[in-house]
């Protein structure tokens, strides 16, 4: 639970706080009192007379009733406080920095369970233990550096690591990213990252709070509760990006298919963040440098007119990035270094965006007011000697007179022989007056120190490497929006796949395997095509069906899970006399039970599988057949049940999407097909919990139709 005595506490006692501020104890008291906390402070240290000018208790008997308590002493002391001055002393708050906790041993375990069963007798909100703290604009209770320098707008950050929050910090301080809350939650034992973003969801005032959220997340405890909570934020205007930790492991799973071999934690976090639409980050560096991208949009929303009025705190209505970022598609870049002009574009161009080229009457217009040598045709080049004149002109130019520009990128650094305030004054005053989005790129750190500390002190962030920015602006352009709730049930028929379930056996047999033709009968409930197939041990049976579907026939093995390992598969069989003899081969095979024939189709391979996560759900994953998923593993996953948007999006994400539309002449296959398959296999999975894995691979598909030429599926009930 969340409570105002967190938030807001009248009266604050830390427990164990120091005059040494190389201790936390005494760190958290310097942070408190640099950090202006109006309230009562109170320090118990059985040692000291007084901390840091504060009066200290000896005794934590002697305080008056406190609002919220903080605990900076050895874990063992821990529950005993805590029983004491909830019961005592009116605390219905803790922050417990302390360690030594569940994190480290069973023991440890044990004292945060009684310090949790306390909390909750009480109704005391608890953050931690083992964590740094948490700051909000009311009380800095982090015993950490740095302080990020503090806004109503800025951003709300909350990291299940402590060292890792400070880290993030510091990487977001040094490009100008303000915040307005900082949550460290440690264990989680009662508050985890899913219940503060709960808290955030139910009390949001648009008005009045942060629309961007990041976090750092090393454990997803209740995934529904993250999706709901997030893709909630994100359609009341919300932004949302996030580090996931610890999802390279698969873990014990067994890999009897590709599926299997391939779907794993990740998988299901990659799902789960799309179907939020959380903006996935993978460093430090991306995380800020998208919570910066968002907090420029959000700084350019603001703005009241195009002539520099005074900003109105106006923001975009509706979804946050829906008037925002997915309308960027074509970019200016103003710049005075060919060289970071040229890898800003090559990175743009790569990430699916444009920088289109600038040309007519207005260009030249343009180049007429820069020094000779300069170039317009995007990269916008105002040359090394460009004054801060030239490059306000040139910003005009794309905001006014330039078709088709939705943002503006300016690269503005110095070699040191010149100093920048002027440009930076320039660039300040557009970002205030402008209607697209500006993002500067200021990358002289060291030689333009003050002048960027400057720029950043008037409310700015700053991208200090082009590459980066471009790579995170491309990962949220590629974000889906939060899919929508309803479960899509067109063509779906879902009593007959219920009626299939309930009438399989409780004993698994096979492994849990279901039989070919049990196979079939639920995919056509999915309306998933298959292509003509007949299952038999008998020769004759088969060798009639060859040639009433017509030659060429494909012949599988049934029985082996890995029917290519052990030969039970013959291509391109074009006559009786040859299925004869391979069906003769095959039921050779060890655990060959039959044989399946199938009329042998060509196209482009593709595959579709999934597999059930402990806590996810069903993953549902998809690529190109082949190599492409045997060897390069160019499979995207999303979470069942999946929207069309969802589905599409998993679609773009592949790496071979191009193949997918068609290149050097080969034709593309249907796309909006293949959407419809795996929109309608999540929505089987919906309905039926009891398949643990499903492996349709491959699929063969052209410009018109999509059939699935192989699956298995594998229950469990």
């Amino acid at each position: 639970m969340i409570n105002r005595q967190l938030l807001k506490p009248e009266s604050i006692v830390v427990i164990g706080g120091s005059n040494n501020t190389h201790k936390p104890g005494g760190a958290i008291v310097r942070n408190l009192i640099s950090g202006g906390y109006q309230g009562q402070l109170r320090i118990v240290n059985p040692k000291e007379e007084e901390i840091q000018g504060i009066k200290a208790y000896h005794d934590a008997h002697d305080i008056p009733e406190t609002e919220l308590a903080i605990l900076v002493v050895a874990a063992r002391f821990c529950p005993d406080y805590v029983d004491m001055l909830a019961a005592e002393k009116g605390v219905r708050a803790f922050i417990i920095i302390s360690a030594g906790f569940g994190e480290e041993t069973k023991a440890g375990a044990e004292l945060e369970q009684r310090i949790l069963d306390t909390c909750e007798r009480y109704g005391c909100a608890l953050i931690g233990p083992n964590c740094i703290g948490m700051l909000n604009s009311w009380h800095h209770s982090v015993f950490t550096k740095p302080i990020p320098q503090l806004n109503p707008q800025g951003v709300d950050f909350i990291s299940g690591s402590g060292a890792t929050a400070v880290f993030i910090l510091e990487s977001a301080v040094i490009k100008g990213l303000q915040f307005r809350s900082v949550w460290s939650i440690g264990n989680g034992k009662q508050i985890g990252i899913e219940d503060v973003l709960q808290y955030m969801d139910d009390t949001f005032n648009p008005d009045t709070d942060s629309h961007v959220k990041l976090l750092y997340i090393e454990n997803i405890a209740n995934p529904d509760k993250l999706l709901f909570h997030a893709a909630s934020l994100i359609r009341k205007g919300c932004r949302i990006a996030a580090i996931k930790a610890g999802s390279s492991e698969s873990g014990s799973r067994a890999a009897s298919s590709h599926t299997g071999a391939i779907a794993s934690s990740d998988s299901a976090v990659e799902a789960l963040f799309r179907k939020a639409g959380i903006v996935r980050c993978f460093s430090r560096e991306e995380l800020t440098t998208v919570g910066c991208i968002f907090m420029a949009i959000n700084q350019h929303s603001t703005v009241s007119s195009p002539t520099g009025g005074k900003a109105t705190g106006r923001r975009f209505s509706g979804n946050g990035r829906e008037g925002a970022t997915q309308h960027l598609k074509n970019f200016a870049i103003v710049t005075h270094a060919g060289g970071p002009g040229v890898m800003l574009t090559d990175a743009l161009s790569k990430g699916g965006l444009n920088v289109p080229k600038i040309e007519g009457e207005a260009a030249e217009e343009l180049k007429s007011k820069l020094f000779p040598g300069a170039s317009v045709s995007n990269p916008i080049d105002i040359l090394a000697t460009g004054t801060p004149e030239q490059l306000s002109i040139a910003i005009d130019y794309c905001e006014n007179r330039f078709d088709g520009i939705d943002a503006i990128f300016v690269i503005f650094g110095t070699p040191g022989l010149v100093t920048l305030y002027d440009a930076y004054d320039v660039l300040h005053q557009k970002i205030l007056e402008c209607r697209k989005p500006i993002f500067p790129i200021l990358p002289s750190l060291h030689t333009a120190e003050a002048e960027v500390e400057d720029f950043l002190g008037k409310g700015h962030v700053n991208f200090s490497d082009e590459v980066t920015l471009a790579t995170a602006l491309t990962q949220i352009m590629r974000t889906p929006q939060p899919a929508p709730p309803e479960v899509e049930l067109f063509g779906i028929d879902v009593p007959k796949i219920r009626s299939l379930i309930e009438k399989l056996p409780a004993t698994e047999e096979n492994g849990g395997y279901l039989p070919p033709d049990t196979v079939r009968e639920l995919l056509s409930c999915a309306r998933i095509p298959m292509v003509p197939e007949m299952v038999s041990g008998s020769k004759k049976e088969l060798v009639a069906f060859a040639d009433r579907i017509g030659y060429p026939v494909v012949a599988k093995v049934v029985g082996p899970i890995h029917k290519s390992d052990v030969g039970g598969v013959a291509l391109n069989i074009r006559s009786a006399q040859h299925l004869q003899l391979e069906f003769q081969r095959m039921m050779n095979i060890p655990d060959a039970t039959g044989v399946m024939v199938q009329k042998m189709l060509k196209g482009t391979e593709l595959f579709i599988g999934a597999k059930y996560e402990q806590r996810f759900g069903h993953v549902v994953l998809c690529g190109l057949g082949g190599i492409f998923v045997e060897v390069l593993k160019d499979v995207s996953s999303g979470l069942a049940p999946l929207s069309y948007p969802e589905a599409y999006s998993m679609i773009q994400s592949l790496r071979g999407y191009k193949i997918l539309q068609g290149t050097r002449g080969q034709q593309g296959i249907n796309i909006q097909r293949f959407t419809e398959i795996i929109v309608r296999l999540s929505t089987l999975l919906r309905f039926a919990t009891e398949i643990k894995e499903i492996d349709i691979n491959p699929l063969l598909a052209d410009a018109e139709t999509i059939t699935a030429v192989d699956a298995r599926i594998r229950i469990e009930k």
